[in-house]
């Protein structure tokens, strides 16, 4: 991790996707968007820092998806996977998004995950994959780490 990858994520949260699924290239991209307050930043999982992050978390492999981290590099760092990802990424947006990611939360677990993991297996055939990991929009890149290896 670099001293400005480092100074980007502490404290913050940082979701780390899949950077060839373009599903999850399409899902950063919204939450781009969507995050007026920007309390998000983004990083591959193929990357030196999602390598990185994941190595922190005992997982030496990419996950399936996204993974979130927040308050990451404090004594109060939490991670999510998957569902429970999706759903307290969604949260820590402004309203209406804030609601959904707390409605997600009251859908049972195993209901949640079996959905997630139907989407997880499916994603590369039904929205196609990258070879590489795409470059962001130019207003977006000081939200976008580990992307310019």
């Amino acid at each position: 991790m670099t001293a400005e990858e480092r100074i980007q994520i502490e404290g913050r949260a940082l979701l780390l996707y899949d950077g060839v699924c373009a599903l999850c290239n399409g899902v950063v991209n919204l939450l781009l968007r969507l995050d007026k307050r920007e309390k998000l930043r983004y990083a591959p999982l193929q990357s030196a820092l999602g390598r990185e992050i994941l190595a922190r978390f005992g997982q030496h492999r990419p996950s399936d998806g996204i993974m979130l981290v927040t308050d990451a590099l404090t004594p109060r760092e939490r991670v999510y996977l998957r569902s429970d990802a999706v759903s307290a990424a969604l949260q820590l947006l402004s309203r209406p998004w804030q609601l959904v990611g707390r409605a997600l939360t009251l859908v049972p677990r195993p209901l949640r995950e079996w959905g997630y993991g139907i989407v997880a297996r499916l994603r590369y055939r039904l929205f196609g994959r990258y070879r590489t990991c795409p470059l962001p929009a130019p207003n977006q890149r000081s939200r976008l780490l580990g992307v310019y290896e």
